[in-house]
């Protein structure tokens, strides 16, 4: 077998390669090593480490490897032959290296519910320590690229990286909604921690991001919660609740299925159809048919009071939660749909005044009058001008508005007050049922 007189490696390609054996061991102590820039080369031989060469050309004989003479018992001088093995280690700092985590459970502070998240980042690595990085995770490999060392490591990389980020969630209070103003010290917080790990196998992370956290939709419930998320946001923006969504919904589902029936979906099909879905709708809220009210109750917890009056609270027509502590109960604002106790006079989100319904507690409208969940009239609801629409305070004979006359209440519609004619039991406008 020839001796090897010089030893060298280039690395080629694209690929990232932290560390390389060179493929023979028939060396000399005439042998040339020749180390690049950015590289550190090891030389092991009978299982122990026989000397560590930074960048330049090195001779390896007795004078630079003294360890050659307790090892083999070669004297000064002389060409004499010996079994080495040479490793190359990159020293180069690697960035771009992506990360990700999918179906990360985190009881999110904002809504107040478990959400998927799903995480994506780049993170870079410096081999700081040839030799334990060499011993540690080479290992016998000929060859150690980047891929191996993620693909090594992608499980512990996940949990520790996981563990981290709901941490941090938790500890700083922060929910999904401001997440992504906390990238920064999230990033720097996962570093922190992540860093010890690789400390440990000779690596330094000397760079660490997180670019991007949203919601996981890899999964079926995923989807249904960054749906529901951007309906949320979208009956913000437009500035109507989730009963007024649902109202529309059935409406339109109404409409369009009496449309079909009368023929193609137009004409006085059409608009039978829209004034029979309103008047339905009327009647669910109000106690009379379907159940009772039964399938149009979206504020299912909502809090419900006895008939005698006192706020007693009972159980919801549609089954909700028990009542607490001295009948408050959680109830929806009927201007910003969150939640807030029964007992404040105003919503801590957005100060909408809370108007409850004397029956079952529901938050309305200020100009509503009747409850929008069960039908109940409300007291001290302003009544509207059937011309212009404009509220008429208590009293009044004349619109303030137009100066229209005040109509009497049984010709006036309860829902929209338009003109109801006396021998209508529907209101024309908006198909309300008279009274």
């Amino acid at each position: 077998m020839a001796i090897i007189d010089c030893v060298s490696w280039s690395p080629q390609g694209r690929e990232v390669i932290y560390a390389y054996k060179y493929p023979h061991d028939n060396l000399s102590t005439y042998t040339q090593l020749i180390v690049n820039e950015s590289q550190v080369a090891l030389l092991f031989s009978k299982g122990q480490l026989m000397g560590k060469f930074g960048p330049g050309k090195h001779t390896l004989d007795t004078e630079n490897l003294p360890i050659l003479r307790h090892l083999y018992g070669f004297p000064f001088g002389g060409k004499n032959p010996f079994m080495a093995q040479v490793w190359f280690v990159n020293l180069i700092e690697t960035f771009n290296i992506p990360w990700k985590l999918r179906q990360l459970a985190v009881h999110d502070a904002d809504y107040q519910t478990h959400l998927p998240l799903a995480i994506d980042g780049q993170y870079g690595l410096r081999v700081t320590d040839p030799e334990k990085f060499v011993i540690k995770m080479v290992g016998t490999r000929n060859i150690f690229t980047q891929r191996d060392l993620t693909e090594q490591f992608t499980g512990e990389f996940t949990t520790k990286a996981k563990s981290a980020v709901v941490q941090f969630m938790i500890q700083n209070n922060v929910g999904f909604k401001q997440i992504s103003a906390y990238l920064d010290p999230l990033s720097q917080a996962l570093q922190k921690q992540m860093n010890e790990f690789w400390t440990e196998m000779g690596l330094e992370l000397p760079k660490f991001y997180v670019s991007n956290i949203d919601i996981d939709t890899s999964t079926p419930e995923g989807r249904k919660i960054k749906e529901a998320i951007a309906t949320q946001s979208s009956m913000s923006i437009t500035g109507h609740t989730w009963q007024q969504e649902q109202m529309f919904g059935t409406a339109n589902s109404a409409i369009s299925q009496v449309g079909n029936i009368g023929g193609g979906g137009g004409g006085t099909g059409g608009l039978l159809g829209g004034l029979m879905a309103i008047n339905m709708m009327n009647n669910m809220t109000s106690g009379g048919g379907m159940g009772g009210g039964q399938m149009m109750n979206p504020q299912f917890d909502q809090p419900t009071f006895g008939p005698g009056g006192g706020g007693a609270a009972r159980p919801a027509a549609g089954g909700g939660a028990q009542p607490q502590q001295g009948g408050v109960r959680m109830v929806y604002c009927s201007a910003c749909a969150r939640k807030f106790p029964s007992s404040m006079e105003f919503c801590p989100n957005c100060g909408n005044k809370y108007r409850p319904c004397p029956n079952c507690g529901t938050d309305n409208p200020e100009d509503a009058r009747r409850c929008v969940n069960c039908g109940t009239p409300l007291a001290g609801a302003p009544k509207k001008c059937s011309h212009c629409h404009t509220a008429i305070p208590q009293g009044c004979t004349f619109c303030p508005g137009c100066g229209q006359p005040v109509l009497q209440d049984n010709n006036a519609c309860s829902r929209c007050g338009s003109v109801i004619p006396p021998s209508a039991k529907f209101c024309p406008r908006c198909g309300n049922k008279r009274g």
